[in-house]
């Protein structure tokens, strides 16, 4: 099912501020909180949705992202969500979020508690992949060799002593305002809320190893360069039983092409034809990204001409449409000439055909460049 627009699920316009962004998720996470609506699958999946708009809508490059590519700036990830919300957003993922909009005192996680198992999450790993015109133009699957931290076979844990498994110690201060409670990660496990019991030779001391996989990622067509997709859970494992992988960040770079030049949706090709194709008009095959194309190229045909091909671009990741190709005619004027054919030019200096005649529709080059930016 189609993701409803972020602004939607929190009932507030592009222009709200960051304060009203944060107000709006957090009116949506107390009324949809799994504690208030126990077995409720619609609540819990609103919940979900509301985390997931918070988490892009509260973040000023993933906002601007979000307004000019919409979702597909995000996909890529597994099931084609980016890793984001439902795709890739666990509930632990989502109460991290509640220090920040709840100042820490809104709960916990399931089952009524208020106290929610400990649960830490791996680093994230960054990699870079470059694609082609041709691959960003169809949309490609990308298979990576990545080396990422796993837990060893054999690792086991036992419940941190200094925690108890909560991943949290609490404080209490006495202030001039009264007693103080904080909660701080606990300096044991390092918010795991276990330790390692015995750990296999090999592995370091979280009972990590390094082990290389194949991980498969679907980018997008139109993708452009510095646009990062996210494959969830393939960053780096976390220590403990409860722990979750971190994410593999995919940024993206754009290999040059030898002929073709990228102007947003739109590719630009310089088509050079002798003096002679240009006088008499000839027929010629162009390489697009999409595919070979045969034009026309009419008798008389003027140096600095611009053949439109509609739709032969690239599409807006935002799945309005593709873009253009357009073709920039050069004629080549020859730089050598053998005796008789200096001896012709020679004859057609004062030729009425041979002297610049243009007409109203041959524009200038300010108006060809007005017209491919139109």
């Amino acid at each position: 099912m189609a993701k409803r627009d972020y602004y939607e699920v929190l009932g507030i316009s592009k222009s709200a501020s960051a304060a009203e962004i944060k107000k709006a998720y957090r009116k949506m996470a107390i009324k949809y909180h799994p504690d208030k609506n126990p077995d409720d699958t619609s609540a819990e999946e609103k919940f979900k949705e509301a985390a997931e708009a918070y988490e892009i809508l509260s973040d000023d490059n993933k906002k601007a992202r979000f307004d000019q590519y919409g979702h597909q700036a995000f996909e890529g990830g597994h099931g084609g969500g980016g890793g984001f919300g439902g795709g890739g957003m666990n509930m632990e993922d989502i109460f991290s979020q509640f220090g920040d909009i709840f100042g820490g005192g809104f709960g916990g996680g399931f089952g009524g508690g208020g106290q929610r198992q400990a649960r830490v999450k791996g680093s994230n790993m960054r990699i870079r992949v470059k694609l082609t015109l041709e691959e960003i133009a169809k949309g490609v699957e990308k298979k990576v060799k990545v080396r990422r931290k796993v837990q060893a076979d054999g690792v086991t844990y036992s419940t941190c002593s200094t925690c108890n498994g909560a991943g949290q110690v609490t404080r209490v201060t006495n202030t001039i305002l009264g007693r103080m409670q904080t909660a701080a990660t606990c300096p044991t496990c390092q918010g795991a809320g276990q330790s390692i019991k015995s750990k296999p030779n090999g592995s370091d001391a979280n009972g990590l190893i390094v082990k290389e996989e194949t991980v498969s990622i679907q980018i997008p067509a139109g993708v452009t360069e510095g646009v990062q997709l996210k494959v969830a859970g393939k960053g780096n494992e976390a220590p403990g039983k409860n722990s979750v992988s971190g994410d593999l960040l995919v940024l993206i770079e754009e290999i040059q092409h030898d002929s073709l030049k990228r102007e947003g949706t739109n590719i630009h090709y310089d088509l050079y034809v002798n003096l002679s194709e240009a006088v008499l008009g000839v027929s010629k095959e162009v390489e697009t990204v999409t595919g070979k194309v045969k034009i026309k190229i009419d008798a008389g045909t003027q140096s600095g001409k611009i053949l439109r091909l509609k739709g032969k671009g690239l599409p807006s990741i935002e799945r309005y449409g593709n873009g253009d190709f357009l073709i920039h005619i050069n004629v080549w004027t020859p730089q050598e000439l053998s005796k008789e054919q200096k001896q012709f030019f020679e004859s057609m200096k004062n030729d009425e055909n041979f002297e610049p005649n243009p007409n109203t529709s041959d524009k200038s080059f300010f108006e060809k460049v007005k017209d491919m930016f139109s």
